[in-house]
């Protein structure tokens, strides 16, 4: 399947991914400190395990950055 991540297509194997899995995948460190959105919707935190990113479906990990 190919889904996109931050505008980049990924190719995977198999027909889903979960987000927690993509986010290890893709080494996100501090990952509790992202917010996520698939296909524009934000994930809540505690349904990332469970959410799943299908063929075609657009995510996006969002940094949230402090500063003065």
């Amino acid at each position: 399947m190919v889904i996109k991540v931050n505008g980049d297509p990924l190719t995977l194997a198999g027909d889903s991914v979960s987000i927690l899995k993509l986010l290890t995948m893709k080494n996100v460190e501090m990952p509790e400190m992202v917010s996520v959105q698939l296909n524009g919707e934000f994930i809540d935190r505690e349904d990332l395990e469970n959410t799943r990113a299908q063929e075609g479906d657009d995510v996006d990990f969002l940094y949230f950055m402090g500063g003065g």
